[in-house]
């Protein structure tokens, strides 16, 4: 973990994040579902945190849940990945948020495949920058 990625203040998110990316990301805003620029996205590559840059998912762990955000089976580094209860909006559920910066990415949920675990990490297009094996990184945002 990184400390500094942690202290940074409201100022520095608020410049260095677009307005969506700051609600989603430092307010545990969501997208609307099938809205987000990566929640189609079939190529090959990293999901890294929209935030910060950390490594947060595979391409090759992608599938298509039909929830209308990215999903991923399980993370590519777990050291990157951060789990909380959250109660909020009259549910329990677990949140998923980046280790390194704080982020919230969105939540995990027991209903993936079972042939890859059965989790589901349901995460935010906004909270993520894609990085091609090709091409190099693209923000869910200009994608």
């Amino acid at each position: 973990m990184t400390d500094d990625m942690r202290d940074k203040d409201d100022a520095y998110w608020r410049e260095k994040l677009s307005p969506e990316q700051y609600r989603i990301l430092r307010e545990a805003g969501t997208e609307p579902p099938f809205s987000g620029k990566l929640y189609q996205n079939k190529e090959s590559g990293s999901y890294r945190c929209g935030a910060c840059n950390a490594e947060l998912f595979s391409s090759d762990t992608k599938f298509d849940s039909g929830s209308g955000w990215p999903s991923f089976a399980n993370p590519k580094n777990e050291e990157n990945i951060e789990l909380l209860e959250d109660t909020s909006h009259g549910m329990v559920r677990t949140e998923v948020r980046c280790r390194n910066c704080g982020s919230h990415l969105g939540h995990v949920f027991d209903d993936g495949p079972q042939d890859k675990g059965g989790m589901r990490y349901c995460i935010n297009s906004c909270a993520l920058q894609f990085e091609s094996k090709q091409q190099g990184s693209v923000d869910a945002e200009d994608k």
